[in-house]
């Protein structure tokens, strides 16, 4: 439901650009349709076609119907730049999307050469919004916001404890991380380990035995679920 309500916020947006009527007026949704992010782009793609929906059964926007057309990505930058050049071709207006922020950045590049506008439910990292870019806008917190609220809390509960921060070494991942270390240390408190792993591994027991070695008893985690749950594992 709020992915739906935030895709259709993002929609009504456009009738700022709707000043004559087009015959149809066509939005792309980005994501990682597929990949091991797809749980997330399966959110993405259905809240957008949810709002679509909606507006479309309330008479569209200026009277015209919306159309959607779906690229994914599979959280890849290059593959997400593809997505945008085809949405380009394609004659899309405005894009939700996309879900990380190492591709959002990139793919915004494109968008604004060709005047389509770009609002992300998810993309994280404080550099989608600080370009100077006309056409970018979040729908959802940003890393340094989350990072400082992490970092204190941690400093405030775990003061004594030893901390390692550990990220995925993505955009969203090692931003987030680095916010929270950068709080967390401005309060007074050290990690006793930096680590950053790699997208795709499967096996973390080189990194366990390092953070056992070092007496850690708390990880902070900057990344996605699937290597998170690994770890943990």
């Amino acid at each position: 439901m709020r992915k739906s309500l935030l895709s259709a916020v993002a929609l009504t947006a456009l009738v700022a650009f709707s000043g004559s009527a087009w015959a149809d007026l066509l939005v792309g949704v980005a994501g990682p349709i597929t990949g091991p992010n797809a749980a997330f782009g399966a959110q993405l793609q259905k809240g957008t076609e949810q709002a679509v929906a909606d507006i479309n059964a309330a008479g569209g926007i200026n009277g015209e119907q919306v159309k959607l057309t779906v690229g994914d990505d599979v959280s890849d930058p290059k593959q997400g730049i593809s997505v945008a050049n085809k949405f380009v071709g394609d004659g899309v207006k405005f894009v939700v999307g996309h879900f990380n922020s190492g591709v959002s950045i990139p793919a915004s590049e494109v968008y604004a050469e060709n005047g389509i506008l770009e609002i992300t439910p998810a993309a994280t990292n404080p550099q989608f919004t600080e370009r100077g870019l006309w056409n970018t806008f979040r729908t959802c917190g940003r890393d340094d916001q989350q990072g400082s609220i992490a970092g204190a809390y941690l400093a405030e509960k775990f003061k004594d404890a030893k901390i390692a921060v550990v990220h995925d070494k993505t955009t969203y991942g090692q931003g987030l991380a680095d916010e929270t270390k950068k709080a967390m240390n401005a309060a007074g408190v050290k990690e006793v380990m930096y680590e950053g792993v790699n997208i795709g591994d499967k096996d973390f027991s080189a990194l366990i035995a390092k953070m056992k070695q070092a007496g850690v008893s708390i990880i902070y985690w900057g990344g996605l679920h699937t290597e998170a749950g690994l770890i943990i594992r």
